[in-house]
């Protein structure tokens, strides 16, 4: 069975957290319906940091509700955030590969896009193409399951309550150096 992840990321202190929801094809499209779903009129897409708590809470009841999994990398910025996050996508791309995931659609962060894609060509070893992976970078309105990485990845970083509420939907946390 294969996967796709969509990846977004949330930075707390000295913490970096990289989160990726991990789908299957064949729940693509219902999961899309489902979080278009959740849009108030006038909203393009889901910033969970610009939703109020009240909202927040009802956001979380909705995607606890659709049965999916995000698996969340956790660094310490104390080496850089960029550092950190080169290692969160190596080991991502490791666990992928372990659970034949096939696509990687990460949230654009336009001129530092091309640092994500040196590290997933260096994880994916010297036949990449063999693999069968492929990945691109994409704006988060472009699309909504991006939106569930942005949503777990803040929860963890604010800890307390708001983990404890992401917690159903979390797979793993995988703490690296």
């Amino acid at each position: 069975m294969t996967v796709h992840a969509f990846v977004d990321e949330s930075r707390r202190s000295d913490k970096y957290y990289l989160a990726a929801a991990i789908v299957e094809p064949r729940h693509l499209r219902l999961l899309r319906s489902q979080l278009r779903g959740l849009l108030l009129p006038g909203q393009r897409e889901l910033h969970f940091k610009k939703e109020k708590p009240e909202r927040r809470r009802a956001i979380l009841s909705a995607v606890a509700a659709f049965g999916t999994r995000v698996d969340i990398y956790r660094a310490s910025c104390g080496r850089g955030e960029e550092w950190a996050r080169q290692e969160c996508l190596t080991r991502l791309v490791d666990d992928l590969l372990d659970v034949d995931g096939r696509r990687i659609v990460l949230d654009s962060r336009r001129e530092r896009n091309r640092l994500d894609e040196l590290t997933i060509r260096r994880a994916l070893g010297k036949r990449p193409r063999e693999t069968g992976v492929v990945y691109e970078h994409m704006d988060s309105a472009a699309d909504p399951l991006l939106w569930l990485a942005d949503i777990a990845a803040w929860c963890q970083g604010a800890g307390d309550d708001w983990a404890r509420r992401i917690a159903p939907v979390i797979g793993s946390v995988v703490r690296l150096a």
